[in-house]
């Protein structure tokens, strides 16, 4: 029996399990190691690849992604020795970790499960490492930021134990699932990993159940790892926030349920910190609204002044209301045209928003008369906005490019042998280029092509964007649909890279340069239903008419007609966001954009038996050509066909 068998759950980090593994043969002291990897269907080869360098190594291939607890819960079954060491294969364990943690459980059988100090590449302490239970004062504290206001006292940070000393070696509610010890019979015993969390909160949760037993959880600070937090989940297409935080609520309701006002403020808690994170994300465009904003109260100030010799010339009544509705009739106007969420903001767009702002400034003077204070000074608004937010687009670009002075960071998407050509002519007419790795549109089957190596999929091709500081996306692969592309094209730009389609480097120059000068990509075809301004029109129409319906079908509701009730299931459907009113007919077809809908094209044609393809032509036809109108006549002639008995 080995005296310890180390469990790995690896997920693409074939680069950092080959680190992990060889520090782990690097173990010294008089101990029997056991290695079990369990891969969580990994793209990269790291099975095929790293089976032949470490063939003592028991290799459990899985073929699809269950999760760091589920996937722990199987390499369980294979685990013969005394203790088994939880371990992530992104980290680097010190030659003696392996030989003073099974010396320490040894000589302490009161502990049921024990961590040891854990570091950040650059050497710093990583507070995960030992923490307190998320109790409801704790969270609180957590989330609300009082433990980042006051780390040393006690009342505060009792989540992250930053009052304590991370030297001293003492007992915690909870260790980092990257290292974690136990006896192997003892973690048989309760079950393993609960799967109910798929990924964090996992190694809190067994912790705890493990002190309710009678055993101790124990920092043991005197052996390191270094563990390159979050690789694994970059290597993702999951949203690690939003994981994050409901794992936490699941820990809650599991084990705090029965404090019902402790859970609604823990969900309003975890509400907030999800939006600040996406606000973090999506900064850029915000920050840059924002300013926008700032601008047009601006000129309306300046036009105020030059129009009545003050800034704040118009009666009294009407602020805040004009200093309000102007700027917010121009921000909508900017989304409407594309800017912020679609696109990158240029100036050619935002020009063309403001016109649309001038427009209806100038149409609602006519509806509400006593606003109607001077055209002039709408005029004199909108042109000396115009003017700021111009400045503000060249200056934010000169400052852009003055701090990518550095070498532009590019990935490029294909395989090995649809992006040959390009990277040679690349190499030879921008050797300043940082190709910082490939992308490939399907399974990792090589580690590198042309010497760079690939970084990962397609499937998480904006964490990759985002995590690396990405210039430039180079898409030169085939096979990919004008939906998907799209898709790709709006998930890169909101990360503020640009995205090119280009197999070879002249249409790449050309892509670029357009790109540079009118801010849109030439060989992109966007689906309308991806548009940010489409779907939320789209959305505000569900909702309307999904209403209007259910309010008509109310009396039957209420007297529990059968036949009503199973229609109104629908046009509830539709009112939550799951279905349209307007959409497609289910054809097995997976699309980026639309949704089924209660009514669509389609549907015109299915009483005459169409067939299969003709469903997914119609279908594939809205989502190409959708606009406002097409959706109204649709349903205008829907329910004049109804009216007809058709």
């Amino acid at each position: 029996m080995p005296d310890i068998s180390v469990l790995i759950v690896n997920y693409n980090v074939k680069d950092y399990l080959l680190q992990c593994l060889r520090s782990l043969y690097r173990s010294e002291g008089d101990v029997s190691i056991e290695i079990v990897v369990v891969d969580n269907a990994s793209s990269d080869r790291s099975v095929a690849d790293l089976q032949q360098v470490f063939p003592d190594v028991i290799w459990v291939a899985l073929d699809e992604n269950v999760g760091f607890g589920r996937g722990n819960n199987v390499g369980l079954q294979y685990c013969t020795g005394r203790y088994v060491l939880f371990l992530n294969p992104d980290t680097i364990v010190s030659p003696d970790t392996a030989f003073t943690m099974v010396r320490y459980m040894d000589q302490h059988p009161d502990v049921g499960i024990a961590g040891c100090k854990v570091l950040n590449p650059d050497g710093t302490f990583q507070l995960a490492c030992r923490r307190g239970l998320p109790t409801p004062w704790a969270s609180f504290c957590k989330l609300f930021g009082l433990q980042a206001l006051f780390p040393k006292i006690k009342l505060f940070s009792g989540y992250n134990l930053t009052y304590r000393s991370v030297d001293e070696m003492y007992p915690v509610d909870a260790l980092i699932g990257a290292f974690m010890i136990a006896p192997t019979s003892m973690v048989r015993e309760i079950g393993g990993f609960d799967p109910a969390f798929f990924m964090y909160g996992e190694d809190v949760d067994l912790c705890y159940r493990i002190q309710k037993t009678g055993k101790t959880v124990m920092y043991v600070p005197t052996t390191t790892i270094v563990h390159f937090k979050g690789e694994s989940t970059r290597r993702s297409s999951m949203d690690d926030v939003k994981v994050f935080y409901d794992a936490m609520e699941i820990f809650a309701r599991k084990h705090f349920g029965k404090n019902a006002i402790w859970l609604v403020f823990l969900r309003l808690g975890i509400r907030i910190r999800w939006f600040i994170a996406l606000l973090l994300r999506y900064r850029l465009p915000i920050a840059i609204a924002i300013v926008d904003a700032v601008c047009v109260v601006t000129a309306l100030l300046l036009a105020t002044t030059i129009r009545f010799e003050s800034p704040f010339g118009f009666v009294d009544y009407a602020y805040p209301t004009v200093l309000i509705v102007v700027p917010l009739v121009v921000l909508l106007s900017l989304i409407g045209v594309g800017e912020y969420v679609e696109h990158k903001p240029t100036v050619r767009r935002s020009a063309v928003g403001m016109l649309v702002a001038f427009f209806i400034l100038s149409a609602l003077t006519y509806f509400f008369k006593e606003y109607a204070f001077s055209r002039g000074v709408v005029l004199m608004t909108i042109g000396l906005s115009t003017a700021l937010m111009s400045v503000v687009r060249i200056v934010s670009r000169a400052l852009e490019r003055r701090s990518s002075g550095r070498r532009r960071r590019s990935v490029v998407v294909g395989a090995p042998e649809e992006i040959e050509v390009l990277l040679r002519e690349l190499s030879e007419h921008e050797p300043t280029t940082n190709i910082i790795g490939l992308v490939s549109p399907g399974r990792i089957d090589g580690a590198d092509a042309g010497g760079i190596r690939y970084i990962g999929t397609l499937d998480y091709l904006h964490k990759i964007v985002r995590e690396n500081d990405i210039d430039e996306v180079i898409c030169a692969t085939n096979g990919l649909t004008d939906e998907e592309i799209s898709s790709l094209h709006r998930s890169v730009t909101l990360n503020d890279a640009s995205f090119h389609l280009a197999h070879e480097y002249a249409a790449l120059l050309a892509a670029r340069v357009i790109h540079d000068v009118s801010g849109i990509e030439p060989t992109i075809r966007t689906s309308p239903l991806l548009m940010f301004r489409n779907r939320t029109v789209k959305r505000l129409m569900d909702i309307l008419v999904s209403v209007l319906v259910l309010l008509w079908y109310a009396p039957g509701l209420i007297l529990g007609v059968r036949r009503i009730r199973s229609s109104a299931a629908s046009w509830f459907a539709v009112l939550r966001g799951h279905k349209s009113c307007v959409g497609l007919v289910p054809d097995g077809k997976r699309r980026q954009a639309g949704k089924e809908g209660i009514i669509g094209l389609a549907h015109f044609g299915i009483t005459t038996n169409v067939s299969e393809g003709t469903i997914e032509n119609l279908n594939d036809y809205y989502v190409e050509h959708f606009t406002l109108a097409l959706d109204v006549e649709i349903l205008l002639k829907h329910l004049f066909r109804r009216s007809r008995g058709k």
